[in-house]
């Protein structure tokens, strides 16, 4: 896709013009999303409400973003073919492409979600855990306050089952989102590192705000900032991946298996257990997994990071081929941070 060369003028009316469109999609998800409101809340049935509630919005954030990318493209059109791209598709139809899942790609995407699980979740969550051991109870703490999350705290039969429903479901929208719309939407007006920095700043914020919760008093201000640095850091790898084969399953897959795993960290918190048995003989039998296929899938993994440092490194250098200043690339990397920001703010008040 052709797109104009970038003085600080283009640059904020290419991010400007994602914002707007951004917002036209989010107002979509918060009308889609008010029938969540209406479900029915028992006390005696606390564990289904929040099946339910996250299941529901998986479906209709799906509905939303692919419904409402028309509706952004068709308000926008002109404005934006004649100040931000020269040439654009279907947005909505690229949107819903990335959760195409074919005969001849399922080995690979598999592939690809097991390798992120094992290299990139399991071994980040399991020294979070190890040198930070507040961050369980500030985790358990804090998520236990939502309603839906009352599995957190069932037998262990209740837990598996809807843990395995709500933590795809929750994988799904997230990612959805995240991915899905923000990165692969916003590459149509910045350049893909941009949007890659974007929705993973707006990723990573998601995770920062637990620090708002009553939960949080008490606790130190570095644990919901760990966790949004990694939320980030994770947002960028996760975000490559989608970017460069056009798969959103792997993502997907791997969020919500970890999300599982982790899962069952706080569930054992709040059997009166420490994670010291999980740290010894759980973690480590997956490490020993992660580092098998590390072994047996070198070639691609080492590919996989030298094209990932290459996009990053040229990211954060000037671009020789605009003759971009250091100035400019200051103030191109404080805007993907700062708009990555913005749109949290409406994402959190409207998704």
């Amino acid at each position: 896709m052709a797109r104009k060369e970038s003085s600080i003028k283009q640059l904020i009316k290419q991010r400007f013009y994602f914002l707007l469109e951004v917002i036209i999609v989010f107002f979509g998800i918060f009308f889609f999303l008010l029938p969540t409101i209406f479900i029915p809340y028992n006390e005696n049935l606390d564990v289904s409400y929040g099946i339910y509630f996250y299941a529901l919005r998986a479906i209709l954030v799906f509905v939303a973003i692919s419904l409402f990318l028309y509706v952004a493209n068709f308000a926008m059109e002109k404005r934006r073919r004649t100040i931000i791209v020269e040439s654009d598709s279907s947005p909505s139809k690229n949107f819903r492409n990335l959760f195409s899942i074919k005969k001849s790609n399922l080995k690979y995407q598999m592939l690809y979600g097991t390798l992120l699980l094992f290299l990139l979740f399991i071994p980040l969550d399991y020294f979070t855990y190890l040198l930070l051991p507040q961050m369980i109870p500030f985790s358990a703490n804090s998520l236990l306050l939502n309603v839906t999350n009352s599995y957190l705290g069932k037998s262990y039969f209740v837990f598996i089952i809807s843990a395995i429903i709500i933590q795809f479901s929750v994988a799904f929208y997230e990612e959805a989102i995240s991915r899905g719309f923000l990165t692969n939407r916003g590459n149509d007006y910045v350049p893909k590192m941009s949007a890659i920095m974007i929705s993973s700043v707006f990723f990573g914020m998601g995770h920062f705000t637990y620090i708002l919760n009553i939960a949080s008093l008490g606790y130190l201000i570095m644990l919901p900032l760990i966790w949004c640095i990694e939320a980030i850091v994770i947002g960028i790898i996760l975000s490559m991946l989608v970017m460069r084969r056009k798969w959103i399953f792997p993502a997907i897959f791997a969020h919500a298996i970890n999300n599982i795993i982790s899962a069952h960290v706080i569930w054992n918190y709040f059997q009166g257990n420490g994670f010291t048995i999980l740290a010894i003989f759980f973690y480590p039998i997956l490490l020993v997994i992660g580092l098998i296929l590390l072994i047996l899938n070198y070639s691609l993994i080492r590919e996989a990071l030298s094209l990932g440092f290459k996009d990053l490194k040229v990211y954060f250098k000037n671009n020789a081929r605009i003759k971009e200043p250091t100035d400019h690339k200051i103030i191109r990397i404080m805007l993907d941070i700062l708009f990555g920001v913005l749109i949290f703010i409406f994402g959190y008040f409207l998704t």
